[in-house]
């Protein structure tokens, strides 16, 4: 079984493969994983990743929370669309800079428009 740093790393580098436009978007985020009476938190630099364990991290420009059983499904075999399932049910909660949340939020969103269009020629 993979070190959850080598999630991390991985579930990134995913992400980053199914939309490249996010590949070059420099980020530092806080990403909280939440287990049965655990939580672990890290700090996540892109692009990289470079990923370390930490309490707080005072240089994130956003939260990611999510919990440990969602991440650990999504990180070995999600795709955007299970990550937007993921957030729309609450399974993932972002906090922080809005303007950074719409510009994934966009980004992602043509990603699955241009997708869509693929499918339909």
């Amino acid at each position: 079984m993979a070190s959850t740093q080598e999630l991390i790393a991985t579930a990134v580098e995913r992400f980053q493969a199914e939309v490249p436009a996010l590949a070059p978007l420099k980020l530092i985020f806080e990403l909280e994983l939440r287990g049965r009476g655990d939580v672990q938190m890290f700090r996540v630099e892109l692009p990289g990743p470079k990923i370390s364990k930490t309490a707080s991290t005072a240089d994130a420009r956003i939260s990611v929370e999510v919990n440990r059983s969602a991440f650990n499904r999504l990180a070995e075999e999600g795709h955007v669309a299970d990550y937007r399932a993921a957030f729309e049910s609450g399974q993932i909660r972002v906090q922080g800079d809005s303007g950074i949340q719409k510009l994934i939020a966009q980004v992602v969103e043509r990603h699955e428009q241009r997708a869509r269009t693929k499918k339909v020629h």
